[in-house]
């Protein structure tokens, strides 16, 4: 699948999900001791979209949602040994409004521990904070999104391993001289390169080097990015984790993966290519 351009997003209004409140049960119940990994991880997620309808099951949570625009995808999924704690008594989809929940997650600090739980009576969720002392907040549930959002059918001739931080550093490093970013991969190195309208910048990686972990290629790839959004998920997601698979093939969508260490867990996004017309 190649994402595309969609003409206009979708709002939706808020409501309570009063078809998954049952009483005597605990519906949904979710603790971290590290509250910080939940705030991390919203926080990548936060880079895309907005609202994000989140599939919860006993077995654990999956979100796969496309930004507004359909540049961008991101696919992600934590069991339930993620937690420390775990329980929901039945599958719900739960939406919500993920820059305010981030303002919450802000609070927590060092050694703190976070709570999420599912409120019988209202349908709202319960967020609590537990540290030197005890806040809770809590927030509505908005209107789930139904759509099916698919992994997209690419065929990739490229996958590379990087460090996050070298990552990171490099498309900084573009972003000093333009808005997009073009990346040139053989056998042996990846070659990124950013022109401005008086600037330009080339950033090199060998295979081996400390920040170009692995590197296989069928064949020689070339496609270019949008450094906007290139930027901000890398800086996010880095905060999740020090290594990432890259794939892609020329003028195709990049598959960004990065590997959840200690934790279990999946935090992939999509990104579609800029075309270039000559």
């Amino acid at each position: 699948m190649v994402l595309t351009k969609r003409k206009t997003p979708n709002f939706k209004t808020q409501t309570t999900i009063n078809n998954s409140v049952k009483g005597g049960l605990q519906l949904f119940k979710a603790k971290m001791a590290d509250a910080k990994i939940l705030k991390d991880m919203i926080s990548a997620i936060s880079t895309l979209i907005d609202e994000a309808t989140f599939d919860i099951n006993p077995d654990g949570i999956k979100l796969r949602a496309m930004d507004p625009s359909r540049v961008a995808m991101v696919d992600f999924e934590w069991p339930k040994t993620v937690f420390d704690e775990y329980a929901c008594s039945e599958p719900m989809k739960m939406c919500l409004n993920i820059s305010e929940m981030l303002k919450l997650l802000r609070r927590t600090g060092k050694d703190e521990s976070v709570e999420l739980s599912l409120d019988e009576k209202t349908g709202r969720l319960q967020l609590t904070i537990t540290g030197t002392y005890v806040r809770s907040f809590n927030m509505p549930t908005l209107e789930a999104v139904e759509e099916e959002v698919p992994t997209p059918k690419v065929a990739f001739n490229v996958k590379l391993k990087v460090t996050t931080d070298g990552l990171s550093q490099a498309i900084e490093d573009a972003n000093l001289v333009s808005d997009h970013v073009r990346l040139e991969i053989d056998k042996e190195k990846i070659v990124m390169r950013a022109a401005g309208d008086i600037m330009g910048a080339t950033i090199e990686m060998k295979k081996g080097s400390d920040a170009l972990l692995d590197l296989e290629a069928k064949e020689e790839s070339k496609a270019t990015f949008s450094l906007s959004y290139l930027s901000d998920i890398v800086k996010a997601a880095a905060a999740t984790s020090e290594v990432a698979t890259i794939e892609f093939s020329t003028d195709m969508p990049i598959r960004l993966d990065f590997q959840q260490q200690p934790k279990e867990g999946k935090l992939t996004f999509y990104l579609a290519p800029r075309i270039e017309v000559e």
